[in-house]
């Protein structure tokens, strides 16, 4: 059995773009760190890089969300005990905060040049 011409050329198309989609899966370059927030009225991206505050509706009423110098943390929460924003700031990929009382959740995600295994992943 022979190839045709159009066999040929159906079978070099579908290697170029098994090529161009393995570069898009697998380049690591540029994959900008970003913020998700999700809360009662859905849910929003922004990029970690950009400072802002961003008021976020959940059950109770608004939290405050504030990213600043490439970290992200509740600046205010009508929750009682107040426990989502003494948690601090997160800045890395898979890390994440939650106000439980409010239902207001926020996760860092993407990838940084570094992405490597360390202590906490091992």
């Amino acid at each position: 059995m022979r190839l045709k011409i159009l066999d040929w050329l159906a079978l070099v198309l579908c290697a170029g773009i098994v090529a161009l989609a393995s570069v898009a899966v697998y380049s690591k370059g540029g994959s900008e760190l970003r913020v998700v927030v999700s809360g009662e009225a859905g849910e929003w991206i922004y990029p970690l890089g950009e400072d802002r505050v961003v008021a976020v509706k959940g059950t109770l009423g608004d939290t405050v969300v504030e990213i600043h110098d490439g970290a992200v943390h509740f600046a205010s929460s009508p929750c009682p005990n107040q426990t989502c924003v003494a948690a601090g700031s997160v800045s890395q990929p898979g890390q994440w905060l939650a106000c439980l009382p409010n239902a207001v959740f926020v996760r860092v995600e993407g990838t940084t040049p570094d992405d490597s295994i360390d202590a906490g992943a091992y």
